[in-house]
């Protein structure tokens, strides 16, 4: 008998479940923190911090 084909075979390099929803919650966690740190305010709060300018050569 042949084998099943399967078109989605497990990804290998996958983010194991447990830590993926973990990190979810830390990123959630974070930006609930800067909100009620910055509220009120009329910037939203970001989860990246921007970078510095360079000045034009």
């Amino acid at each position: 008998m042949t084998e099943k084909f399967d078109p989605a075979p497990p990804d290998k390099n996958a983010e194991d479940l447990k830590h993926g929803i973990r990190r979810d919650k830390a990123k959630d966690d974070e930006l609930d923190k800067g909100l009620k740190d910055s509220f009120p305010a009329s910037d939203p709060v970001s989860s990246t911090q921007a970078s510095k300018a360079t000045p034009d050569a």
